[in-house]
């Protein structure tokens, strides 16, 4: 049974890393980045809840008197 040749697979698991870096950096080279990107305000809505017309208390489990 022949043995298997791995004395190239270093090189091969490199040229990979290389050629993926470069792809990478060529599609990232491509895309317009803001130099002085500024917020947009936006205007909060105000709901009406029907919760909101009615007063309401929350009674927690542990600040009921024992």
């Amino acid at each position: 049974m022949p043995q298997l040749d791995t004395s190239t697979w270093l090189m091969m698991i490199m040229s990979m890393f290389l050629a993926l870096f470069i792809i990478f950096q060529m599609k990232v080279s491509k895309h317009n980045f803001h130099f002085n990107p500024e917020p947009t305000l936006t205007k909060m809505q105000k709901q009406n809840n029907p919760w909101e017309m009615k007063w309401t208390k929350i009674y927690l489990p542990l600040s009921l008197p024992q």
